[in-house]
């Protein structure tokens, strides 16, 4: 039987977080810094209806389900939407059920999008892919000559404008770590206006993840702090990352470019540098998450399957949850159509806003996107 005790992140014990990290250690698949209780911390502090599921058996800690409880015992991944990995994190001879824990916790149902699930304690589900730079204990420029290999075309493009870049604007540098508080203020600025131009729920404005960014920003200490890592042409700002990172696991949320170089693909140029760059930095992995972003696969020459969909609880509660969203799939929730669209930017402000102002200026964009769409 499963005893579980719920406590707010930040009163996680000693005990607790040395548990949760070795977990996370032992097995590969837990290794992103979204994954372990540093990010379960972070998130806390800007957000009270944090929670962790601390799970035993038999005075046995055998797990950590980190999550934000939602309206009708509704749980979310923590973070979300900046979580792109989620799960539970547990070993392999756990023996974990995905619809006990969740009757154990006296959750409903947990709503997961980027789920990692190593020992299927899920079961089956819907995947999709995310995308990793690796450098597998290669050092960089072999990575670069991989990458190179792959799509030659494409790469002889981008460092034919990096040298036009360089030519026509000045001297090309990449900074990293860049502690600069303007240049983070203006990735996060060109992001807001790249999400707005583009019709995506603006995930950046909300307070408490403007928050956490900035805590992320200013932490210099320990193996988990943020990370941002610019390119500069000519002395200006014109393409970075700003993520966060644990040990040499490097998962970027922002990326930003300047949109008077447009021409020049800052971008690309951006990443053939950061690539070179990471040995320096002591990162062996710079994970790009889900999404079809072009540079995205010619980049990242791995990928990982990680899971989309709803874990429901073994109660009649549960099993109501798991029959509407059985509907919702049927009405087209899980599509590319303007069901999927719709569904999609549903979930994302469901996630990110907190306050009912919030939700409504967010549902008001939405329905106003869908508008110009079917006018376009």
């Amino acid at each position: 039987m499963l005893d579980i005790e719920t406590v707010h992140p930040r009163n996680l014990t000693p005990a607790d977080l040395i548990a949760w990290r070795e977990m996370a250690a032992a097995t590969p698949a837990f290794h992103s810094p979204l994954m372990g209780p540093d990010f379960a911390r972070a998130v806390g502090a800007v957000r009270d209806d944090a929670r962790v599921a601390v799970i035993r058996r038999g005075g046995e800690t055998l797990g950590f389900l980190p999550y934000h409880r939602r309206p009708a015992a509704m749980a979310r991944a923590i973070g979300s939407p900046l979580s792109d990995y989620h799960g539970l994190v547990t070993r392999a001879d756990a023996g974990l059920d995905a619809a006990e824990v969740l009757r154990a916790a006296d959750l409903t149902a947990y709503r997961y999008t980027g789920l990692i699930d190593p020992f299927g304690v899920f079961g089956r589900n819907e995947t999709k892919t995310a995308h990793v730079i690796d450098l597998g204990g290669a050092d960089a420029e072999a990575y670069l000559e991989a990458v190179r290999a792959a799509s030659p075309k494409k790469i002889k493009n981008w460092r034919r404008l990096d040298s036009k870049l360089e030519r026509e604007m000045g001297s090309i540098d990449l900074v990293a770590a860049d502690r600069s508080r303007e240049a983070f203020d203006q990735l996060i600025a060109w992001k807001r206006e790249q999400l707005e131009r583009t019709g995506v729920h603006d995930f950046l404005r909300p307070q408490w993840v403007q928050g956490l960014l900035l805590d992320l920003f200013q932490k210099r200490t320990g193996p988990f702090q943020g990370l941002m890592i610019t390119l500069y042409a000519g002395g200006e700002l014109v393409a970075g990352h700003f993520g966060v990172r644990l040990d040499g696991v490097y998962h970027p949320w922002i990326a930003s470019t300047n949109p008077a170089y447009g021409e020049w693909s800052p971008g690309q140029i951006f990443f053939m540098r950061a690539i070179a760059a990471m040995p320096g930095l002591g990162l062996h992995h710079y994970d790009l998450g889900p999404g079809h972003d072009h540079y995205k696969g010619a980049y990242a020459l791995n990928q990982v399957q990680i899971g989309d969909g709803t874990a429901t609880a073994s109660t009649m509660a549960g099993r109501m949850a798991h029959s509407l969203d059985g509907v919702m799939i049927r009405a087209g929730s899980k599509g590319q159509g303007p069901v999927g669209r719709l569904t999609r930017r549903m979930e994302s402000i469901s996630s990110v806003e907190l306050t009912l102002g919030g939700r409504m200026r967010g549902l008001v964009d939405a329905f106003a996107n869908q508008a110009q769409r079917r006018g376009g």
